[in-house]
Formats: structure tokens, sequence, C-alpha cells
């Protein structure tokens, strides 16, 4: 069952003056954001052990910086980011091979591009990219297209080329990351269910081969995922801890600064992936779900946007990020409390990271510059150049 009704159109001229612009912004969207981004950098402060350095503070400019890049990005014109989204992909493809060949190691994986001044990962740019691309591919489709075989064998493998360079790295998390997030594309343009049975069949039946394939410490974490006590002090150490120190905060948690799971340097990458236990230490139950509805305002506020949205690019490129994020939310939080493997992907607005921070804010830019845009008049498909 296809989420949109009328796929044949492209965005004609619509100009809004600036001061429109700012008027139009969600703020309350904007508002749910920021507040994650401070609850994440006061327990960066506390995980710093009270002291703004390293973390917070660098956490703080990084908001900053990506806070201004938010705002030049929603006042921007829609029309450019459909026009150059293929441009963009591209970019993206090309700095993913620049990895695969001079890229920087860190803990033990080759995901980055040192800057000199920043550590550049291009497979958080590609989350990006990927959904502008799929947003410009399918503006202009009819459902009869989308359930051709032959009009989707473009888009997936503007899927799976980059899901490649990515497992090389090697990165699991972020390749799963963008699987679902182009799955779930390709399921509300329409495509059937049965295409989804069989691809996941066929996945299944592949598990022996693809287990060959894995590296040596992705094998440990499947196993540990599944037998989390068979080596408690080795690979099982992150998930034993993690949950160790969930339940260590009770409902209320031992308060700000109290933490001696954190404190006491029991919690593995307390700064990155496993931030959650420390929240939930401190501000107990009632902190962890204060920050689970804050992430289920964005996600909703999100699916709102790309509804009211009345072009069909916007559409799907809100409804691809917020996607996007919301599987940033699930697989971490899944990975923390031990539901699913330990893969690397951080919570979102709270780790400690600056590409995907600024990655995050593009993101939720480009939500709000649809939804800025969202009484965008529609026409019938064209060409790019006569819009």
């Amino acid at each position: 069952m296809s989420f949109f009704k009328d796929r044949n159109c492209y965005l004609k001229d619509y100009n809004l003056s600036l001061t429109d612009k700012v008027l139009g912004f969600n703020y309350l969207y904007l508002l749910f954001i920021c507040l994650v981004v401070v609850m994440g950098i006061g327990v960066l402060y506390s995980v710093g052990g009270g002291h703004f350095n390293p973390w917070a503070s660098k956490q703080l400019f990084r908001f900053i910086v990506s806070l201004g890049v938010l705002y030049v990005i929603a006042l921007s014109n829609l029309r450019f980011w459909m026009k150059y989204a293929y441009v963009i992909y591209a970019i993206g493809l090309i700095l993913l091979v620049a990895v695969s060949v001079v890229g920087h190691v860190g803990m033990g994986a080759q995901r980055w591009l040192n800057l000199g001044f920043f550590n550049l990962q291009p497979s958080e740019i590609m989350k990006i990219a990927l959904v502008l691309a799929l947003a410009r591919y399918f503006h202009g489709a009819s459902l009869e297209e989308v359930r051709s075989l032959k009009f989707m064998i473009p888009p997936v493998l503007m899927m799976i080329i980059p899901v490649a360079f990515i497992l090389e790295q090697p990165d699991l998390g972020t390749a799963l990351m963008l699987v679902f997030a182009a799955g779930g594309i390709f399921y509300l343009m329409g495509v059937q269910i049965w295409k989804f049975v069989v691809l996941i069949s066929a996945a299944a039946l592949s598990m022996p081969l693809i287990w060959s394939f894995l590296h040596e410490y992705q094998k440990k974490r499947v196993l540990t995922f599944l037998n989390p006590e068979s080596d408690p002090l080795g690979s099982g150490y992150h998930i034993a801890q993690s949950k160790i120190t969930l339940g260590s905060g009770g409902v209320f948690g031992k308060g700000f600064l109290q933490g001696t799971q954190s404190r006491l340097n029991f919690i593995p990458e307390k700064q990155t992936d496993f931030i959650l236990t420390v929240l939930s230490e401190e501000f107990g139950l009632i902190g962890a779900l204060v920050l689970c509805l804050l992430y289920a305002a964005i996600i909703a506020y999100g699916f709102i946007i790309a509804h009211r949205c009345n072009n069909f690019f916007g559409k799907i490129l809100a409804l691809g990020l917020t996607i996007n994020f919301a599987l940033y939310v699930f697989i971490n939080m899944s990975m923390v409390m031990g539901l699913m493997p330990v893969v690397g992907v951080p919570l979102p607005l709270m780790s400690y990271g600056g590409t995907a921070m600024l990655t995050l804010f593009i993101g939720f830019g480009l939500v709000e510059c649809v939804f800025i845009n969202r009484e965008m008049v529609i026409g019938r498909r064209g060409s790019i150049d006569d819009e």
C-alpha cells in the first residue's frame, strides 16, 4: 500500500521572502531538537567529571555551528536540493572511495578522512545523500512504475553501492541504517510486500556466506548477543556493564554527577555509544522516559511535516530523513539494552561526535525547508530545466 496518492508531480516556481521563511519555521520542532542537545551536553558535562572539558565544551561549539547550518539550509530553495540531489549523492560516493584509499584509521576501522582541523566521516554524509537521491528519483514516479522490477533497479543500486563501501570500512551499523532507511522509502512508495519477503528470505538463506565475510570482532558481537554471559569480562563486557548501569539508577536516579558506574569508568564508550546508560543512572527511568518522549515528538513532527507537504519531493525527503533519525534512536537504544548486537551507532543529539551532529542538523534543516515550502505548487512531471 502506498503512502502517497499523487506521484506524478514536480516542483514549480514558488518564491517566499526571507521574512516569510523565518516566520514559517516550525519552532516547536526546533525546540524539541534543542532540548535533546542540551540534555546531551549536560550528560557529557557529567561524564567529564563535572567539567566542560574535554567533551561538553566541544559539543556545545558543534551545536552552535550546526544550528547555524540548519538555519542556512532551512532558508534555502527546496528546488536547489532536488536539482543537485544526484550531484550530492555522487560527492558522497567519491568521499567513500577516498576513505578506502586514504582514510584515517581509528579504533580498528577506516571510516574517516583527516582534514587537519576535522575528521570527516563520509558514511554519515551518505545517510543524507541517499535520501536526497531517492527523493529525486521517485518524485515523479507513478505507482505502476514503482511496481516494475526494471524501474526499481536504479534505486536498489543507489543503496547497494554505498553499503558495499561502508561494509568494507567496516561499519555494519551505518550499512544497516542505509538499508533500512531505503527499505522504508521503498515500502511507502508502494513496492509490494512479496518483494521484501523474497529479499529477506534470500538474505536469511545467505547467512552462512555472510557470516564468513564478517570480521572476527563482529562475529564475537553476534555470539555475545546470543549468549551475553559467555564472556562477561571480554566481548560481553559492554552489554553486561550497560545493563547494570541502566538498572542501577532505579526510577528517579542517583542524581546529577552522582553516577557511580560512570564515575568509576565501568562503562566503555560512555561519551558516545553508551551515553544513555549515564543518563539512566543519574536521572533514572524518569529521565530516560523524558528523552524518549522528546525523540517521539521529533519523529512525529517529521511525519506530520511530510504529510502536510504538497510537493512530492518534499514528502519523500522529510519522510526519509525522519526514518533515518528514528533508526538512530531505535538501533542505539536496542543495542544498549542488549536487544540487538553492538553495532556502533551513536545516540542522536546525545552522543559526542562532530560529523554525526552536523549531518543530523543538515537533515533537520532539510525537514524545516520542506515545512517552509509545504505549500509549493504541484504540477505534472517535467524536466528540471523547465521548472
